[in-house]
């Protein structure tokens, strides 16, 4: 392939576009995505590092260049591959040929602006001074995909680590950037409301968990307002409830379920104890009992400031514009390479989103990205890449 000829290097990346967008997979399901990133590295002479995945990989670059200073910077970039258990909508040429499957996240994007920065780099790695080691990770809809690649030595060599998405609020040409947090902490709880079943015309027979249920979900939303510094973003979403299978019957159980979203940690710890305390107080004064489940996912993830700069600079030189990037309570798995907790050091990363022409949110059945974006995002990744290693 002539990387000279643009024309020809797009074509061929909005091929291999269109493949991936064609053929999703979910969540550690990843196998033909798989066989098809290693397929193109390796056509492209690029080196896979033989950790024993089932699904997803990593494959490094390595540059040839000595740095100023002497020594070998290891970056990493995240690139995730799986998809979702949605039925496709958008009228294309190449929509999803897996029904009740599709790429409605963009991450068909990021597998194929990932290849093609790595494909850059490799033509050129006489410029670079030092590694880059490319993570196609499988599973990040499941929110922990990332500690399947956490579970092998692919970090402990890595200082920093770059992330992206694809961003359906911002045009194509624009890169949204920004330092400090851009996503949250996400937490997920599971409550058992546990009264006493009996007839629908003799309550006081029983106790009802229903208006225990109701008062809880009640309660749980003063969390936010009178608990939480008014100046933190966070949130708390009961989404799901459930009580009770005919209409003359009080039930025994009633179980709701819903996410709290945060971006300080303290307010993290803070949520988890008030829900707790918020959940056994209302159930005790009904006469109820109430069995909580908390279970944490992923954590905020925060911009390192010097990253952030750089990426606005590298955008900006290609012609891109640039603007803050949206603080979002949505979560990503990204924030875990990032982590102490699970990486026994914390390293400095970044996360852009990349414009991909204003349209259908993420997650939405008609969900689409514009093929004109994908050669400039290769381009600005590898150029970000090759920047960084000069740092």
């Amino acid at each position: 392939m002539d990387l000279q000829n643009k024309e020809q290097l797009e074509q061929y990346l909005i091929q291999q576009f269109e493949w991936f967008h064609r053929h999703p997979e979910l969540s550690y399901e990843e196998v033909e995505t798989t066989a098809k990133i290693r397929e193109l590295l390796t056509e492209a002479g690029i080196e896979i590092l033989p950790y024993p995945l089932a699904t997803g990989l990593v494959a490094v670059v390595r540059g040839t260049r000595t740095a100023p200073d002497g020594q070998e910077r290891i970056l990493a970039l995240r690139c995730d591959i799986d998809a979702l258990p949605i039925v496709e909508e958008a009228e294309i040429p190449y929509a999803s040929e897996s029904r009740g499957k599709m790429h409605a996240c963009g991450h068909d994007l990021h597998i194929t602006a990932g290849i093609g920065a790595a494909i850059l780099l490799q033509a050129y790695r006489e410029r670079l001074c030092g590694t880059v080691k490319f993570i196609f990770q499988p599973g990040e809809e499941d929110a922990r995909g990332a500690m399947k690649i956490l579970e092998t030595d692919v970090m402990e060599d890595v200082e920093r680590i770059w992330g992206f998405h694809a961003d359906p609020t911002n045009a194509e040409g624009v890169v949204g950037i920004r330092e400090g947090y851009v996503t949250a902490a996400v937490d997920r709880f599971l409550i058992r409301v546990k009264g006493v079943g009996c007839h629908g015309a003799h309550p006081d027979d029983g106790i009802d968990p229903i208006p225990v249920a109701a008062a809880i979900i009640q309660g749980l939303h003063t969390i936010v307002g009178r608990n939480v510094n008014a100046f933190h973003p966070a949130l708390l979403s009961v989404t799901r409830v459930q009580a009770g299978t005919t209409w003359n019957v009080i039930p025994a159980l009633a179980e709701l379920e819903g996410t709290v979203r945060t971006m300080q940690r303290e307010d993290r710890v803070l949520y988890e104890r008030r829900v707790r305390e918020t959940v056994e107080g209302i159930a005790a004064a009904y006469g109820a009992k109430a069995e909580i489940v908390w279970i944490d996912s992923a954590p905020a993830t925060y911009n390192d400031g010097n990253m952030a700069q750089l990426c606005e600079k590298v955008a900006q030189s290609q012609g891109m514009r640039t603007v803050p990037e949206e603080m979002s309570l949505g979560g990503d798995d990204f924030s875990y390479y990032m982590e102490e907790e699970t990486m026994g050091r914390q390293i400095p990363g970044c996360y852009l989103k990349i414009g991909t022409g204003v349209g259908h949110p993420i997650h939405h059945p008609a969900f689409c990205v514009k093929r004109s974006v994908i050669l400039p995002a290769a381009e600005l990744l590898a150029k970000v890449l090759e920047e960084d290693l000069k740092q």
